[in-house]
C-alpha cells in the first residue's frame, strides 16, 4: 500500500507544479483574477495539500489508509474540475462547463475526505499520534494538531461545496460570494493544515521544540479566523475580528518559526523556503487587515497583492520548502540539481513578490511584469527540481 499511496502522492504533486506553471504564465498574460484563484488554490495548493495528506496523515494518527484506491478514485474529478473551472473562467467552453466542473471537484473532495476521516476516525478521540518513544517530548504538541486536521477537511468540504454553489449547481450556505468560497479554501484549510502539519515536521526537521503556548493560540485562531471572515463578508462588524484571528495565527507562527530556526543548528535548503513564506504570511494578513479597517483599501491591486502573497507568498513558498525536504534536490539526475538551485527558485519567487509589492506602491506595470518574470523563474526551476527528483525514482 505505501507504495501505491506514494506513486499516487507524486502524480498529485506534478499536478500541483503543472497548475503552477499555468497559473505564472496566465498571471504574466493578463489573466483574470478568478483564473489565478482557480489556478493557484484548487491547483497549486490543493492538489500538494491531497497528495501528502494521503501520504502523511494516517501515520500521524497511527492508522493506514483505508481505502487504498482513494488516491486513484479522486485524482481525474479534481484535476478534471480545476481544468474545467480554469477554462470557465477564461469563457472557454459552453454554459456548463463551470457547473460541471465544480460538480467533480466537489466529488473528487468528498473521496478525499471521506478517505482520510475513515482512516483516522478510531484514533482522533483516543489522541493517537504515531509519535515514537524518541520524540516523546512533542506528543503533546503532536496531539494538539493533530485535532485541527478534522477541522481542516470540513473546511474543504464546505468550501468545495461553496464553490459548486457559486455556479448554481448546489444551493448556497452562505451568500454566494466567491471571496467566501476562497477563504474557506485557502484560510480554512490551506492555512490551517500548515499550521497542523507545520507543528509535527517543521520541529523534526530543525530538531527544536515551538513553545507549546504558542501552538495553543495559533491552532484555535486560525480554526475561528476563516469563519468570521467568511460571515463577516457580508457583516463586516464579524470581518475585524476574523481578520485579526488570522493575523495572530500567522504572526505567532512566524515567531514560533524562527525561533525554532535560531535554535537549529540544521540548514536545511527547504527551511529558508518555509522561513520566506513566513514573512509573506505576515504581509498578507497585514493587508487583509487592512481591508477589514478600511473598506476602501479594497482596491484591484490590493486584492490581487493580497491573493499573491498569502497563495504564493506564504502557501506556495511552504509548500516549495516543505517539498524540498521530501525531496532534496541533490538527489536529482537531470543536471543543475542542487541546493544552489533550490535556493535560486526560492529567491526566484520571493523577489518577483517583493517587486509585485513595488508595483502597486508605485503604480508601475513594469515593475509587475518584472516580478511576474522572477516568479516564474523560480517556478520554473522548482518544477525542474522535482522533476529531476521523480526522474529517479520511476
Amino acid at each position: 500500500m505505501t507504495a501505491t499511496v506514494s506513486k499516487w502522492a507524486r502524480r498529485y504533486v506534478l499536478a500541483s507544479v503543472f497548475a503552477l506553471l499555468c497559473w505564472q504564465v496566465g498571471a504574466l498574460v493578463g489573466a483574470p483574477t478568478r483564473t489565478e484563484v482557480v489556478l493557484g488554490v484548487f491547483g497549486f495548493v490543493l492538489h500538494m495539500i491531497f497528495g501528502k495528506a494521503y501520504a502523511l496523515v494516517p501515520a500521524y494518527f497511527e492508522s493506514q489508509l483505508a481505502f487504498s484506491r482513494g488516491p486513484a478514485v479522486q485524482f481525474p474529478f479534481v484535476v478534471g474540475g480545476t481544468a474545467g473551472l480554469a477554462a470557465s473562467s477564461l469563457d472557454v467552453g459552453p454554459a456548463w462547463v463551470a457547473p460541471a466542473s465544480a460538480g467533480l471537484w466537489l466529488f473528487g473532495v468528498a473521496v478525499f475526505v471521506a478517505t482520510l476521516g475513515v482512516t483516522i476516525a478510531p484514533n482522533v478521540y483516543k489522541g493517537e499520534t504515531g509519535t515514537g518513544e524518541h520524540n516523546a517530548a512533542l506528543r503533546p504538541i503532536d496531539r494538539l494538531a493533530n485535532a485541527f486536521v478534522p477541522v481542516a477537511l470540513s473546511y474543504l468540504l464546505v468550501g468545495s461545496y461553496e464553490t459548486a454553489a457559486l455556479y448554481g449547481a448546489v444551493p448556497p450556505i452562505f451568500d454566494g460570494v466567491s471571496a467566501q468560497a476562497s477563504h474557506l479554501l485557502a484560510a480554512g484549510t490551506g492555512a490551517l493544515l500548515v499550521f497542523a502539519l507545520g507543528f509535527r515536521l517543521l520541529p523534526r526537521f530543525l530538531g527544536a521544540r515551538p513553545p507549546v503556548w504558542a501552538v495553543q493560540i495559533v491552532l484555535p485562531a486560525a480554526t475561528v479566523g476563516p469563519a468570521l471572515i467568511v460571515v463577516g463578508i457580508a457583516t463586516p462588524s464579524l470581518l475585524l475580528v476574523g481578520a485579526l484571528l488570522e493575523a495572530i495565527a500567522v504572526c505567532l507562527f512566524a515567531l514560533a518559526l524562527f525561533r525554532m530556526g535560531i535554535q537549529s543548528d540544521r540548514r536545511r535548503i527547504g527551511i529558508y523556503g518555509v522561513l520566506a513564506g513566513a514573512v509573506f504570511g505576515v504581509g498578507g494578513v497585514l493587508v487583509g487587515v487592512s481591508f477589514a479597517f478600511d473598506t476602501a483599501a479594497i482596491t484591484g491591486p490590493m486584492t490581487m497583492l493580497h491573493l499573491r502573497f498569502n497563495v504564493l507568498g506564504f502557501l506556495g513558498l511552504t509548500i516549495i520548502g516543505m517539498a524540498y525536504q521530501f525531496y532534496p534536490p541533490s538527489i536529482g539526475r537531470f543536471r543543475g540539481s542542487s541546493n544552489r538551485t533550490a535556493f535560486v527558485s526560492i529567491f526566484g519567487i520571493a523577489l518577483g513578490l517583493l517587486f509585485h509589492a513595488a508595483s502597486v506602491l508605485a503604480g508601475s506595470d513594469g515593475l509587475a511584469t518584472v516580478g511576474t518574470l522572477s516568479t516564474l523563474g523560480g517556478s520554473i526551476a522548482y518544477a525542474y527540481l522535482l522533476l529531476s527528483v521523480f526522474a529517479t525514482r520511476k
